[in-house]
């Protein structure tokens, strides 16, 4: 699973009972999800069809540090389902605690929100990432080096 963004819970992310509220988890885990999704397709145009079922595992308090992870389940002809994983990080320890889980499904939109094909370049790109750097989003340094694998090939 990749690491794909990080979130401090803050005053006003809590519910009456003093825990982060349930909607602002899914929000978070939504954005994550679809600018990850975004990000492996090479496009802005990346739509939530689908959420399944979230359970609310972990209490998550002012001042814990979430993470949000994420892998590709698999890719269909215009759609990309993702698994997510928010977890607690605790920063003494560097232990981690699931708070919830999820697979989402997006779908990939043109201007006038019509589904569209997903490039065959995309779907052959992640998976040669993978077997390559274990993940589907490079940061520079593996990217300069992803360029100078290519061109030896």
């Amino acid at each position: 699973m990749e690491l794909i963004t990080t979130y401090i819970c803050k005053e006003f992310d809590l519910g009456i009972h003093n825990n982060m509220f349930g909607g602002r988890i899914m929000s978070l885990l939504d954005d994550a999800a679809g600018s990850y999704a975004s990000q492996l397709c090479d496009t802005p145009r990346m739509l939530t069809i689908k959420v399944d079922e979230l359970t609310f595992k972990k209490a998550v308090k002012v001042g814990s540090i979430l993470k949000i992870y994420g892998r590709v389940v698999k890719f269909g002809n215009t759609s990309l389902q993702l698994y997510m994983e928010m977890r607690k990080h605790n920063v003494y320890t560097g232990e981690q605690e699931i708070v919830t889980s999820t697979n989402m499904t997006f779908v990939r939109i043109d201007e006038e929100g019509n589904a569209i094909t997903i490039s065959e370049r995309v779907k052959l790109r992640y998976n040669d990432r993978l077997k390559n750097f274990g993940k589907g989003l490079l940061n520079t340094e593996e990217t300069s080096k992803e360029k100078e694998r290519n061109t030896l090939i």
